[in-house]
């Protein structure tokens, strides 16, 4: 099996001169749960209590919103962070955002996703929401979504550092890991490898 990586140990190299900025680079696994888990209960009490959607709607939408995040994820993942542009300022940032994570997969400060990325992210797709499917049923979507990011990031962190013995989790693992280092053109799902199907990016069984 190809060794894509530049270092396998769980150790984090320093990407900006400035302490501020590198600060901010790094991130604990437990920053979505804590910062994001509120935001998934405020929608759903928006939905229920203050815009009064049936359980029917609000249940599906919330699953529905779960669904769009697996569906995200892989195109985020896809052909946002895997574009590499030509010129050099775009390859410096490439690498900020996620070429440092292929050459340095057990970096346990950048597994999971920045603040000061996330929130402006989740602000994005929030308004995107509201304007396309309105106010009130974006509220249980956007919960369902918000959801499945947590269990995004969460599930990234884990395939990189727990010992996983639940055989869900461990093709989930099996499936991320070749991403790393076997074939980085294939396998982009993190929480779930159903687009990677869908889209043909899944790996053969000779690759298995």
């Amino acid at each position: 099996m190809a060794k894509n990586y530049i270092s396998n140990k769980a150790e984090t190299p320093q990407l900006f001169q400035s302490k501020f900025m590198e600060f901010f680079s790094h991130t604990h696994p437990a920053v979505p749960a804590i910062l994001y888990f509120p935001v998934v209960l405020i929608f759903l009490y928006l939905a229920f209590f203050e815009y009064k959607l049936s359980i029917f709607d609000s249940i599906l939408l919330f699953l529905a919103g779960i669904v769009f995040w697996t569906f995200t994820e892989y195109n985020l993942h896809r052909f946002v962070f895997h574009w590499v542009p030509n010129s050099d300022f775009g390859k410096k940032m490439h690498f900020i955002m996620h070429g440092v994570h292929h050459d340095y997969p057990n970096d346990p400060k950048r597994l999971v996703m920045p603040p000061v990325v996330s929130i402006p992210l989740a602000l994005f797709f929030y308004f995107v929401f509201y304007f396309v499917i309105g106010k009130y049923y974006t509220a249980p979507f956007f919960s369902g979504f918000v959801l499945g990011y947590i269990y995004y990031d969460t599930m990234h962190y884990a395939v990189h550092h727990f010992p996983l013995k639940n055989s869900f989790f461990l093709n989930l693992k099996k499936h991320h890991m070749k991403h790393h280092y076997q074939n980085e053109k294939l396998g982009f799902g993190v929480s779930s490898a159903f687009w990677d199907k869908i889209y043909g990016t899944t790996y053969k069984k000779e690759e298995a």
